[in-house]
């Protein structure tokens, strides 16, 4: 690979994770504008004013670049600038020759019916906060860990409810169903320590 493949390529991975990062922050912004304590169209008021502020604030973006189309060069350069240091700092997925073993897999399980404990599942936003509490998958989303879970066989649902909020998660009844074996890429090793 030449040197501006190599370039392109850096460019590319970072702009990939930045707007992942970003759409998954606005989402949970969005989300939090929900009221647990009210009941149908009213709860969702606060995502819609979330929402409402979001086009606002499109819209004057674009009626400002519109109004000066240099400012389009500089958003362009600090979007490239960190689009380069973010495809810098993104860990290689490139897969392991023999890929993730048994007891990945299983320490996997372990962590996940861990983190559970009683309950009948766990969101992916709690066990991507322990993970990164023990110093692993630093600078990654939810996104990326749902990715990382089906790929290693894990079944991950969009609406696992852990205290009456549905998202994304893992339940405790696939976990105790045989495992599909994974056929490559490395694991996530995550830690096992409470």
């Amino acid at each position: 690979m030449t040197r501006l493949h190599t370039a392109a390529d850096r460019l590319a991975t970072g702009s990939t994770t930045l707007t992942r990062r970003l759409a998954t922050r606005t989402a949970a912004w969005v989300r939090r504008g929900r009221r647990d304590d009210l009941t149908g169209m009213k709860a969702a008021l606060g995502c819609w004013a979330r929402l409402a502020l979001l086009a606002l604030g499109g819209y004057l973006l674009w009626r400002l670049i519109r109004a000066f189309p240099n400012l389009l060069w500089l958003l362009t350069g600090t979007w490239i600038i960190a689009a380069w240091r973010t495809g810098k700092q993104a860990p290689a997925d490139t897969p392991d020759e023999e890929g993730p073993t048994g007891a990945d897999v299983d320490a996997l399980r372990t962590l996940l019916l861990d983190l559970m404990g009683t309950g009948s599942g766990v969101h992916l936003r709690t066990v991507l906060a322990h993970l990164q509490e023990h110093g692993q998958w630093e600078g990654r989303t939810v996104t990326d860990l749902r990715l990382r879970l089906e790929h290693l066989g894990v079944a991950v649902h969009r609406g696992v409810k852990v205290g009456r909020v549905p998202t994304w998660g893992v339940r405790r009844r696939d976990l105790d169903a045989p495992s599909q074996a994974p056929t490559e890429e490395a694991s996530t090793a995550p830690s096992t320590a409470a």
